[in-house]
């Protein structure tokens, strides 16, 4: 039984030997397998050191172009906003070019309506005096003061008139003009080149350079054989 038994631990201190000469062998691949390891990490390293500057490069390219990009962009902005500016002074300068006028506009004919009604009783007044004898000692002192004081009426009505742009058309002798004259009739003669105002029927008024009324007149016309007959008959 002893003998089995040393037998048995013989036996197994002769398996242990083997498996720790075993042991022994996974030590130097460890050692293989460590190296290994080693140049993938240095080899990693150095991937991620160079990755880690080509990084570092677009890095430095990117802030470049940011700040190029910006400035580009400020460029632009103020170009539009001298754009818009100058639109708006452009703007502001045609609004009051256009006030002035308008305003001018208004000084010179606001009243049009009211002198065009004026003109009516200035015509009355003139076929008032046109109507009174030239001599007027044989008539009543009434009569004189009242025909007096028409004058002076007239005569005031025409400085205000004047004074605010109305004019009287009077081309008795004047070339027809068809912008201020309106022609009621023809009259045929040899005396005065054609297209000449030989008659006026009724004076015209102007404000300013707007017609308010036409002068009526009578226009020459060059004369035929039998105008000339007919005139000489007459």
């Amino acid at each position: 039984m002893w003998n089995s038994a040393f037998t048995m631990t013989k036996k197994t201190d002769t398996k242990i030997d083997p498996e720790m000469q075993k042991g022994d062998a996974p030590q130097d691949g460890a050692a293989i397998i460590d190296d290994d390891l080693q140049d993938v990490i240095n080899n990693a390293a150095e991937s991620d050191a160079g990755d880690a500057n080509a990084a570092a490069e677009q890095t430095s390219d990117a802030e470049t172009g940011a700040q190029s990009d910006p400035l580009t962009a400020m460029t632009a902005e103020r170009d539009a906003l001298k754009d818009q500016l100058l639109r708006a002074l452009a703007d502001t300068e045609n609004m009051r070019r256009r006030s002035e006028r308008e305003a001018e506009t208004a000084r010179k004919y606001g009243h049009t309506q009211f002198a065009r009604d004026l003109v009516g009783a200035i015509d009355n007044l003139a076929r008032a005096l046109a109507s009174a004898p030239e001599d007027k000692s044989s008539l009543d002192e009434s009569v004189q003061s009242l025909l007096t004081g028409i004058e002076l009426s007239w005569t005031e009505i025409q400085s205000a008139i004047e004074k605010h742009g109305v004019r009287q058309i009077n081309p008795l002798g004047e070339k027809f003009d068809y912008n201020f004259h309106q022609a009621m009739f023809e009259v045929p003669t040899n005396d005065q080149p054609p297209g000449m105002v030989l008659e006026v029927v009724q004076h015209g008024y102007a404000l300013h350079d707007r017609l308010l009324r036409p002068a009526m007149v009578g226009v020459s016309k060059a004369a035929d054989n039998a105008d000339t007959a007919s005139a000489e008959k007459q």
